[in-house]
């Protein structure tokens, strides 16, 4: 059987299959359990995969043919692996926002990390794309990603999060906050010379994403451009939203008349 993984072939959605199924069995056998409970699993789950990251990470520094793929990124750098990009930075998020309780946290997590997953994996970068899915880098990146994605879904079906429109205002604050604390990562990276590329967020540079370069063509200065993006994500979350206020109404008309 050829188990070579490209976006929207076979073995991808047979992965997804797998970690959708993961997502669905946990919230069935946590439903009517503890709050304590389910956030316990939540935060056990970020944390198996955080270390799952680093152990990724570590495998993809030895690999050979990954280094020769990205020459002209000057090769693998921990410094550029770092989790602070805009999937894999929930594994961190997740858990603070799921102990604190902290609503737009959640919402950061919630609404940004299942989009910024998803993109990850139907547009895999360099060296991820149509290899056998047991290589050491592609379980490590898919994996990786796919967890994202359910844990952040997880916040809902867990029962620990519940999209309100109230919600929106802090959640683009969240966004807002925790993009210019990375955009200043970033900067304090490149002017110290601990990694001139640093480019968290794509806070500095568009690296050729095209609607960021019509944004950086109405704003040319570094993460200003970002700011145009809060008005797409209002839009979607609005969406979103409303589609969890519409089921709560009819949610509410089936118990009246029952």
């Amino acid at each position: 059987m050829d188990w070579t993984l490209r976006p929207f072939n076979a073995v991808f959605f047979g992965t997804a299959a797998v970690f959708l199924l993961l997502l669905i069995v946990s919230s069935l056998i946590l439903r009517g359990r503890s709050e304590k409970t389910r956030k316990t699993v939540l935060v056990a789950a970020c944390l198996v995969t955080f270390v799952g990251f680093f152990l990724y990470k570590y495998a993809l520094s030895l690999d050979a043919e990954y280094d020769r793929l990205i020459a002209d990124m000057d090769g693998f750098n921990w410094w550029g692996e770092l989790p602070l990009h805009l999937c894999n930075v929930n594994m961190i998020l997740i858990p603070i926002a799921v102990l604190t309780d902290c609503k737009p946290l959640k919402g950061f997590c919630f609404f940004v990390g299942p989009m910024c997953a998803a993109m990850a994996l139907t547009m895999p970068t360099a060296g991820f794309d149509r290899y056998s899915i047991f290589l050491p880098r592609m379980l490590g990146y898919y994996g990786t990603h796919f967890m994202v994605f359910v844990e952040a879904i997880a916040l809902v079906t867990f029962g620990l999060f519940r999209p309100r429109f109230r919600d929106l205002p802090p959640t683009l604050a969240a966004i807002f906050l925790i993009t210019f604390a990375v955009f200043l990562i970033d900067a304090a990276m490149r002017r110290t010379g601990v990694y001139a590329r640093a480019n968290y967020f794509f806070a500095m540079e568009t690296e050729g994403n095209p609607l960021l370069d019509i944004f950086r063509g109405w704003i040319p200065y570094p993460f200003l451009y970002l700011l145009p993006c809060l008005a797409i994500l209002a839009v979607y979350m609005s969406a979103v939203m409303g589609a969890f206020a519409l089921g709560r109404r009819i949610a509410r008309g089936k118990r009246a008349k029952g």
